[in-house]
């Protein structure tokens, strides 16, 4: 005899409907899209740092060092990563997901370019975020 409904046991999973992620910090009534941004915001800051500021900082250190430098930091990443893709998922299709990724990487790599690395800013930054803003507009229209 097949059960009803309402007399099925729900198990715990992730759909797109449901993330089954809970962040203390992050209101119930603030959008996907917003928390979503949030997190990758600071795991675009974490990956940067992990994947180019060893060329400043440990370039003269042996390779193990750089490498295992970047993979702690790399941790934290993905401890922002994750729960925003989790999150994401809820509403964006995966296509929305990686453009978003790309966007705020862009928007996060400039500055530090610039900031932390002292490299000009070139025109060329500002071709590819148009380039971008293609990207949005193909990905995200309806």
């Amino acid at each position: 005899m097949a059960a009803t409904a309402s007399e099925r046991v729900r198990l715990p999973y992730i759909t797109r409907s449901h993330a089954g992620v809970r962040l203390p910090l992050f209101s119930i009534f603030m959008p996907v899209i917003v928390k979503t941004s949030l997190l990758l915001i600071v795991s675009n800051c974490f990956m940067t740092f992990a994947w180019y500021a060893h060329l400043k900082n440990l370039h003269s250190k042996p390779l193990y060092l750089a490498i295992l430098a970047s993979w702690g930091i790399a941790l934290f990443e993905y401890m922002f990563q994750v729960p925003a893709n989790r999150i994401g998922s809820t509403q964006l299709e995966l296509g929305q997901l990686k453009i978003l990724q790309e966007v705020i990487t862009l928007s996060v790599f400039v500055p530090f370019a610039a900031l932390y690395m002292k490299e000009p800013v070139k025109l060329n930054y500002l071709w590819a975020a148009l380039c971008m803003a293609g990207a949005v507009y193909f990905i995200f229209r309806r």
